[in-house]
């Protein structure tokens, strides 16, 4: 079971690492598992490292905005920044996921200590929850791991080759997810969820939070797309 560090003590540590590794490798490109990791903790950090959510909703998430109340939605980065990580300029421009905040493309090829030290701000908060690999797992997501989604999305449609994405499926997601896209039992069907493709490529790019889902990220993300476009095309939503 993992100890969190007193909310002080964890500040502190997380400012140190910022200094640390300002001073030491960050030239050097993240390796894919670190961003890959960095993707599940934007889409649901306290699932990933296997604690609760805070208990009061995150100080920078507006107070008129949809999930106000729920701090387990409004403490996820994807809540306020999207899937596409455009916030309020991308799909969340409208509708009940918007708040205004803008998104994270900004920080494409930024110093990833310059994202820890964003996210450990006291108006962020994450160095109170966060370990310094964790922060710098989501640090290298935010600076390496955004997908030019605009390559792969279209007025809302995926494109991708869903033969070719079938043959994925069948080989690497059937075993989980079956080959109708019916399992596991406790989530909704494959099919219905490609509405959303941005949320869908990012987790078949990153994985799901806590799952033994694998991720696709290190191999081409035509790939990811084409899965993709093989559960639209192929898979029941009813």
């Amino acid at each position: 079971m993992k100890i969190r560090l007193p909310k002080e003590i964890g500040r502190v540590a997380a400012v140190a690492a910022v200094m640390g590794m300002a001073a030491s490798t960050m030239a050097i490109a993240a390796d894919e598992g670190s961003i890959a990791r960095g993707g599940r903790l934007y889409d649901k950090w306290y699932k990933e490292i296997d604690d609760k959510a805070p208990g009061e909703s995150h100080k920078l998430y507006p107070t008129d905005a949809t999930y106000a109340e729920k701090p387990g939605s409004n403490w996820r980065c994807k809540e306020c920044h999207g899937w596409d990580g455009m916030g309020a300029d991308g799909a969340y421009s409208s509708g009940k996921h918007f708040t205004g905040i803008k998104g994270i493309n900004g920080m494409k090829g930024a110093d990833p200590a310059a994202v820890v030290a964003i996210l450990t701000d006291d108006a962020h908060g994450y160095g109170d929850y966060l370990y310094d690999e964790e922060l710098q797992d989501l640090a290298n997501f935010v600076v390496e791991g955004q997908s030019n989604y605009a390559d792969y999305i279209e007025d809302g449609k995926i494109i991708g080759d869903a033969a070719r994405g079938g043959q994925v499926y069948r080989t690497v997601c059937t075993n989980c997810h079956g080959a109708d896209g019916k399992l596991p039992k406790d989530m909704p069907m494959l099919g219905s969820l490609t509405g959303n493709p941005w949320e869908v490529m990012h987790k078949v790019l990153n994985g799901q939070p806590k799952e033994v889902m694998p991720a696709l990220r290190a191999l081409d993300h035509q790939i990811a797309a084409d899965v993709v476009a093989y559960i639209d095309a192929e898979l029941p939503a009813e």
